[in-house]
């Protein structure tokens, strides 16, 4: 027991360490970084649009092939959001009903 009687209590301490103790965090001045917020959203949304403006480098057909993608695309979210869950459903059970027996899945049901 007497090995013991030496031991060491505390923390441990290690060389080129800093002692990590209780710091206080700087105060932000809140006036001047609005100020400054608000100048740089002002400015980088002028940057923005003159780097759309300068670097907008596709082809005519590019830009149209594009504009075609997001038309069809907005279809194809209006078409999906017309119809409830409930009618999806129904439509569902009627494409099975005209299926053959080979292909017989069970219907499905919105009320289990």
């Amino acid at each position: 027991m007497a090995a013991y009687e030496q031991v060491q209590k505390g923390a441990l301490k290690l060389k080129g360490v800093a002692e990590l103790g209780v710091t206080k965090r700087k105060k932000k001045k809140k006036d001047k970084d609005k100020a400054k917020l608000l100048e740089a959203m002002g400015t980088s949304k002028k940057n923005e649009e003159e780097k759309r403006r300068g670097l907008d480098k596709r082809t005519p057909a590019q830009v149209a092939f594009e504009k075609m993608q997001e038309k069809r695309q907005m279809e194809r979210i209006l078409k999906k959001a017309s119809k409830t869950h409930k009618q999806r459903v129904e439509d569902f059970n009627r494409h099975l009903d005209t299926l053959t027996e080979h292909y017989d899945i069970p219907k499905v049901s919105w009320t289990k």
